[in-house]
C-alpha cells in the first residue's frame, strides 16, 4: 500500500515581538510623527500595546482626540522616521535570540512558513532583506492585502494560498491581536513569552500554548497540532 502522503502544515509568524525587537525604533517614530502636530510624546508603555494595530489605527488609539486626517499627518510623519532610522542603522531593531536556526528547524520539519502582520508590505520586505530571512517564507500577508489584525483576512488568505487546512496551521504571535485573529480564522494560536504583551493576556484571548524561548517553537507546534487533531 502506498503511505498516505502527509497533510500540509503552515506556521504563520507575527514579526514585531515575535520575530523581530523593534520597539525602540516604533517608540521612536511615534515620537516623531506626533511632533509632527506639536503633540507631545506619546507614552512608550502605551505605545507597546498598540503595536500589532494597523497603523492609522494604532496612532488613534494612542490620541483619540486626531481626526482621520490628522492621524494620516501622523502616520505619514512616523513612516518617514522609521525609514530614517532604518537607513542610519540607528533604533535598535534586532532579532530575538534563535530565530534563524528555528526557522530552518521549522524547514527542515516539512512546514511551510509565513507571515501575517500590520506592517506594510515595504517595510516588512525591508526587515527580510535586511536579517536574510525572506527565503524562509512562502507567503507574505500585510495590513496592504485587505482588513489587517485582529480581523481573519491575513490568515484566511495564507490558508487559501497555501492550500492548507485551518486545522493543520498555527499562528505564532506576541499580542492578542494574533490570539484573536487567529481564533476569528479558526486556527491554533502560540503566543510567545518574549514580546509586547502580557502572556496573561495572550491566554485570555486564546492561546493554545505559550513559547518560553524561539527554540522551544518546532516541539511545541508539532504538540499543539497533535493535540488538536487528537480532540
Amino acid at each position: 500500500m502506498t503511505p498516505a502522503t502527509p497533510a500540509l502544515r503552515l506556521a504563520v509568524f507575527d514579526l514585531d515581538g515575535t520575530l523581530v525587537d523593534s520597539v525602540h525604533m516604533i517608540v521612536a517614530a511615534m515620537t516623531d510623527g506626533f511632533a509632527a502636530l506639536d503633540l507631545p510624546a506619546p507614552d512608550p508603555a502605551k505605545v507597546r500595546r498598540i503595536i500589532g494595530l494597523p497603523l492609522e489605527i494604532a496612532i488613534s488609539r494612542l490620541e483619540p482626540s486626531l481626526d482621520p486626517a490628522a492621524c494620516g499627518h501622523v502616520a505619514e510623519s512616523y513612516k518617514g522616521a522609521f525609514a530614517a532610522l532604518r537607513a542610519a542603522g540607528e533604533g535598535g531593531e534586532a532579532l530575538f535570540p534563535d530565530v534563524a536556526r528555528t526557522l530552518a528547524a521549522l524547514d527542515a520539519a516539512g512546514w511551510l512558513l509565513a507571515i501575517a502582520t500590520s506592517k506594510s508590505m515595504r517595510g516588512l520586505t525591508a526587515t527580510l532583506a535586511n536579517f536574510g530571512l525572506a527565503h524562509h517564507f512562502v507567503t507574505l500577508r500585510t495590513a496592504d492585502h485587505g482588513p489587517a489584525k485582529p480581523a481573519p483576512d491575513m490568515l484566511l488568505s495564507a490558508l487559501h494560498e497555501t492550500g492548507v487546512d485551518a486545522g493543520d496551521a498555527i499562528m505564532i504571535g506576541d499580542t492578542t491581536y494574533d490570539m484573536e485573529m487567529a481564533r476569528a480564522a479558526r486556527v491554533a494560536a502560540i503566543g510567545v513569552g518574549w514580546g509586547y504583551h502580557p502572556v496573561e493576556d495572550l491566554r485570555a484571548t486564546g492561546a493554545a500554548a505559550i513559547a518560553p524561548s524561539m527554540s522551544a517553537l518546532p516541539a511545541l507546534a508539532e504538540d499543539v497540532v497533535m493535540r488538536r487533531m487528537a480532540s
